[in-house]
């Protein structure tokens, strides 16, 4: 079916068509949201594309001084938030549909829909035109169309891509949760944030496979971090601690012991917890104290209350706020501390701790990382290499803990050591798939 046929059969909304003021911006709204979700079901991409550009941009070129174009009707009262509001919808209406269908390589055209240089020239003889121009032009300078520029970044060439392009769902996390944005935005967020995730994954997964098989082709899978080959020796680093020292089974022993406790002993058993067994403790013994003060002032007129559950949530947060970004603008003193003196491996240990014991901090967590992420951005890639370095460990270290695929060492080589991260080398990494863990 092509758009000229939909059109016919269907037609746009009455709102657009008529030639009376709308009575309702509402209803008129609603009308334009099915008539897209409707064309984003029928249609080809190139057809939406064009239906789209048609009623947004396109009708902008109309030289008519006493004519209102189509959709531009419904705003009459120079409503400019709610045209943004419309414009916005609309665009997550048909994402939605293509993240769903596995075509959102076609999010990339949309985006460049608005790079109409016929946008920026005002025209003599409308001035109602000028002004919707403007409204586009605002959007297009907006934080909105940044977020919209975040579904096509993984189409962009490396080579011109912004470094924080590569830690994309984070920042969807970050739009997935806020109410402001349209419950479709929301959802597309989720919904590519989770396969930008699973492709991490799958492909960490068969580069492990691949660089520990000789009879592997060497170019099939590429290595999905930045680090280089040295990926898989701290692949083993990480997952070398397993059995009754598990980090899980230590959470799951914290979580037992630290019910009934009240507010203040939580506090100081979650820090005993979180730093237990962390390397170079001499050296993180001093951020301990720090950290250890700023969580002891938090809710400290509570202390003495036996710990909920919306308690146990709320310092973990806590926690993890300490640790990241305390007002989700600037890095905290400790993050700043532990990433410049080369502790990335032991932060992320931390924050995986936290999440161990608690899973619904999770999200929580992700959104801290996207707002340190929208700090660092501004940045150039060489200012920030210790970010990054912490980003990549990060997603590794997540990838393995808190992800469908368990890893496991497996001792190929015999030596007389008994410390066997001495030798590493003589260990192999396998992956299996395991049953999704709440998260």
């Amino acid at each position: 079916m092509t758009a000229k046929s939909l059109s016919i059969s269907h037609g746009y909304p009455h709102c657009i068509t008529s030639k009376s003021k709308p009575l309702n911006v509402q209803i008129a709204q609603e009308e334009v949201y099915s008539f897209f979700g409707e064309i984003a079901k029928k249609l080809s991409p190139d057809d939406i594309l064009r239906e789209f550009k048609s009623l947004f941009i396109d009708s902008l070129d109309s030289q008519d001084s006493h004519s209102v174009p189509g959709i531009y009707r419904i705003f009459l009262d120079d409503n400019e938030q709610e045209f943004c509001n419309t414009l916005k919808r609309c665009i997550y209406i048909i994402i939605n549909n293509w993240i769903t269908n596995r075509k959102d390589k076609y999010i990339k055209e949309l985006v460049n829909l608005f790079a109409n240089e016929n946008l920026k020239v005002k025209t003599n003889s409308s001035p109602a035109i000028n002004i919707y121009k403007g409204w586009l032009n605002n959007f297009i300078n907006s934080k909105d169309y940044q977020e919209l520029k975040l579904f096509a970044a993984k189409y962009e060439e490396s080579s011109k891509s912004h470094w924080a392009n590569r830690y994309t769902s984070y920042l969807l996390v970050d739009q997935s949760v806020n109410k402001n944005n349209p419950r479709e935005q929301q959802e597309a967020a989720r919904r590519l944030s989770r396969q930008i995730k699973d492709k991490f994954k799958f492909e960490m997964a068969m580069y492990i496979a691949r660089s520990q098989s000789a009879a592997s082709s060497t170019t099939r899978y590429n290595n999905p971090s930045i680090l280089g080959d040295n990926v898989l020796h701290l692949i083993k680093a990480i997952v070398l601690r397993r059995g009754v020292f598990s980090h899980e089974n230590i959470a799951n022993i914290f979580i037992k012991q630290t019910q009934e406790q009240t507010l203040g002993e939580f506090k100081k058993s979650i820090e005993k917890y979180l730093f237990f067994s962390v390397d170079n403790q001499e050296l993180v013994e001093s951020l301990r104290q720090q950290f250890a003060k700023s969580l002891s002032l938090w809710k400290k007129d509570h202390n003495q209350e036996i710990l909920t559950k919306e308690f146990f949530l709320r310092t973990c947060n806590r926690v993890i706020d300490c640790l990241t970004t305390e007002n989700g603008k600037e890095p905290s003193s400790l993050f700043i501390i532990l990433l410049t003196q080369g502790h990335s491996l032991t932060l992320v240990i931390i924050l995986l701790k936290t999440i161990l014991i608690c899973r619904n901090s999770r999200r929580h967590l992700e959104i801290r990382i996207a707002h340190l992420i929208r700090y660092y951005e501004k940045y150039p890639e060489d200012e920030c290499k210790w970010v990054i370095n912490f980003m990549e460990v990060f997603n590794i270290t997540f990838a393995i803990y808190t992800e469908n695929v368990e890893y496991n060492l497996i001792k190929t080589k015999e030596n007389q050591s008994s410390n066997p991260q001495l030798n590493l080398d003589d260990y192999r990494v396998f992956s299996q798939m395991k049953v999704d863990r709440q998260k």
